[in-house]
């Protein structure tokens, strides 16, 4: 598969002007080294899950980096985390030397630490998740965004089963001394089942017969490692009588598909998660824009006690509100803009943007049938209208 252009290139090639150092984080598998070393091509590379490079920076990390000449890529830098220090060393010396460190890390939670006591200031970090929609027509709701599954999309279902199995051993187990992996692959898959849902973390506590604390644990896991987002309530002045629990929601749809067991597109169709991953893949869809355009990563859901419910509420600034209704339907009706429509009517503090998101393109007449100010859009038009801040 070519290479295929990033949306975060503008973002990192501005960091690597500003700053000493670049940390770029995500899920693993998701093409962080392939763009550090496409973005920067005289850079010298080096793995750090290489046994002799850990061992050799484990053993003597000062001689390790005098030996590196120009601008360097140390990748998975999670593996020798006390490399960090020796690295701040070297840019306190030098702190106008700019663009001189590109570092990569899958697991967010333990490399985030060392970075906020290491190189605080002297860094950027920015986060890299899978392709999105505006990055390739080739991300599909089956399929969803890793790279290699969209270059051999006939053989998705074996590259998931081996991405997880490595993910469970070593991605896990890297922020978490989880024993029973058995245990923890039974809560991935529940999970599963429940993404686009309001998460009730009893409800999956009694079929796995561990604590509500560990599910708890379970959760900050998916979201460190970058499998899942948790999307908060919308709370600001829209009343009191609301639903605080956040929405569980995994990042990748492919992946998510193949834990639902769902291997062809008629089997999509047919599926009764056919909703919520779509839901899922808007919800990702979102989160990648933020990311990829450096606005504010800001995003919520409504509902209150009554059932009155809105999929997605968008920040814009300025007062301005993006509410946003997800439909797997291929057929717009007025029906799905109620809740928009009775929320903005509500909501007189804030300027406010309704839109019934939905699968196919705009059918004739579809988005005049919505009214009070809400319409019809596919999903790569809403993408074209990233929240700002």
């Amino acid at each position: 598969m070519a290479y295929i252009p990033r949306l975060i290139e503008s973002q990192l090639l501005a960091a690597s002007r500003s700053l000493p150092a670049l940390i770029l984080t995500g899920p693993r598998r998701s093409e962080k080294t392939t763009l550090l070393r496409k973005l920067f091509p005289r850079a010298s590379y080096y793995l750090l899950e290489d046994p002799d490079v850990v061992a050799r920076v484990g053993a003597d990390p000062n001689t390790f980096l005098e030996d590196l000449r120009g601008p360097a890529i140390p990748d998975e830098i999670q593996n020798a985390p006390q490399i960090l220090n020796y690295i701040r060393t070297r840019i306190d010396r030098s702190p106008r030397r700019i663009g001189r460190w590109f570092l990569t890390g899958s697991q967010d939670a333990p490399l985030m630490k060392e970075v906020t006591e290491s190189m605080a200031g002297r860094a950027a970090v920015s986060g890299l998740l899978p392709i999105s929609l505006l990055e390739s027509p080739e991300v599909t709701l089956r399929l969803g965004g890793f790279p290699e599954v969209l270059a051999r999309p006939s053989s998705a279902r074996i590259w998931f089963s081996s991405y997880v199995q490595p993910y469970l051993e070593r991605g896990v187990r890297t922020i978490s001394s989880i024993r029973d992996l058995a245990t923890f692959r039974r809560f991935l898959m529940l999970l599963a089942t429940r993404s686009g849902r309001i998460l009730n973390r009893t409800d999956l506590d009694a079929p796995l017969g561990v604590p509500v604390p560990t599910i708890t644990e379970w959760l900050n896991i998916l979201g460190a490692t970058g499998q899942a987002i948790l999307v908060p309530p919308f709370l600001e002045n829209f009343g009191k009588r609301l639903i605080k629990s956040p929405k569980v929601y995994f990042v990748d749809p492919g992946l998510l598909c193949y834990l639902l067991g769902i291997e062809s597109g008629s089997t999509l169709n047919r599926s009764p998660f056919l909703g919520a991953l779509f839901e899922t893949l808007v919800a990702s869809e979102i989160v990648k824009t933020l990311h990829n355009t450096g606005s504010l990563r800001a995003l919520y859901y409504f509902r209150d006690h009554q059932g009155l419910e809105v999929d997605f509420v968008v920040p814009r600034g300025d007062r301005r509100l993006f509410l946003i209704e997800a439909k797997a339907s291929r057929t717009v009706t007025p029906q799905m803009g109620e809740s928009l429509a009775r929320r903005a009517k509500a909501t007189s503090q804030y300027n406010v943007d309704c839109l019934v998101v939905h699968r196919a393109p705009e059918t004739t007449g579809g988005g005049k049938a919505l009214r009070l100010g809400v319409r019809s859009s596919s999903l790569e038009s809403l993408l074209t209208q990233p929240a700002r801040r």
